[in-house]
């Protein structure tokens, strides 16, 4: 009899055990913290402990994507950072505005310009320029011309048409025929395209189009005929851009390949760099640039792989006065 109680006891403690064992891994498995700190709280304080579900992805209404940027604009936040108006000499520009649409302008140079030669050495010859300027500005269109001392003339007109066509003219008037020159270009605009075709003297004729395929990115193309030099060409480019950065990608037929790419550190500071390559003459350059707005002026630089270094200073001083420093240094 002491033997058979003995042998219940042992088997109803191993029951007990095995038991206990199976309650305590199944509570493990299925209690959260986070759901238990939540169960011990008040029910507006729950939710708050409770993670909220992820919000699902936006769709993209492809049917409802914007206007890109024109064609010969691909690249505009690049080229404010890396190519500015660079000058050598002394400058001097004054703009008096008449009413709010017209305008006249004054412009003194003096300094040095490049000549063009067949060589790569560069040759600069001194020269003084005084430029008399009148500005008509409205809201279909402009109007802008330029009489310089050398007996150069320029003209820009641009009127708008309607909201999706407008009209612009460039002109250039000088003493050798090889310098004056006219351009013509039809603009259209859609609701997520734009496109170009442009006339010109010299038998030019040319045709460009960029189309929005996402939010973010743009594609498109562009073909010329030169009948004068016989010469033609074709050229593809992409352009992504969003709030902090633009990246844009151009080849063409002619032998020139073409990556930029601008970071907007801030709203005052923005980074930019660019790499040109040339298969023809299997030439390559690279370069990087800064452009930063403070108070009163705006400063912007560039360096290459030429070894330029460049500076570039604009400060308003007062209504229609405007103060610029340029530097230019080539490194050995």
């Amino acid at each position: 009899g002491s033997r058979l109680s003995k042998r219940k006891n042992l088997a109803r403690k191993k029951y007990n055990s095995g038991t206990m064992g199976a309650t305590i891994s199944h509570c493990a498995e299925a209690v959260n913290p986070t759901d238990q700190a939540a169960a011990l709280l008040p029910p507006a304080a729950a939710a708050a402990v409770t993670p909220a579900a992820p919000a699902p992805a936006p769709k993209v209404n492809y049917m409802d994507l914007p206007c890109p940027v024109k064609y010969e604009e691909l690249q505009r936040e690049a080229l404010m950072s890396l190519k500015p108006e660079l000058f050598e000499g002394c400058r001097f520009d004054f703009t008096r505005p008449l009413n709010q649409k017209f305008s006249l302008q004054h412009s003194l140079f003096m300094g040095s310009v490049e000549v063009p030669s067949q060589s790569s050495q560069t040759f600069k010859v001194p020269a003084a320029s005084y430029e008399f300027g009148a500005n008509l500005i409205d809201q279909k269109g402009m109007i802008i011309g330029r009489l310089l001392t050398d007996g150069r003339m320029n003209a820009r007109i641009r009127y708008d048409l309607n909201d999706m066509l407008s009209f612009k003219m460039m002109t250039q008037l000088a003493e050798e025929k090889s310098f004056s020159q006219v351009m013509f270009d039809l603009d259209g605009k859609g609701l997520d395209w734009q496109g170009q075709i442009k006339l010109g003297n010299g038998a030019f004729y040319g045709v460009n189009y960029l189309q929005s395929v996402t939010p973010t990115l743009a594609l498109g193309g562009e073909a010329f005929w030169l009948g004068s030099q016989r010469k033609s060409g074709v050229g593809f480019a992409a352009r992504h851009a969003s709030s902090s950065c633009v990246a844009t990608a151009q080849i063409a037929t002619t032998g020139l390949l073409s990556a930029t790419y601008v970071q907007k550190v801030s709203d005052k500071v923005s980074l930019a760099t660019e790499f040109l390559w040339n298969w023809n003459s299997r030439e390559a350059q690279a370069s990087v640039g800064y452009d930063y707005f403070l108070r009163q002026c705006r400063l912007r630089g560039r360096i290459d792989s030429a070894g330029v270094v460049a500076a570039y200073l604009e400060e308003r001083v007062n209504v229609g006065v405007t103060f610029l420093l340029s530097a230019e240094v080539n490194l050995p």
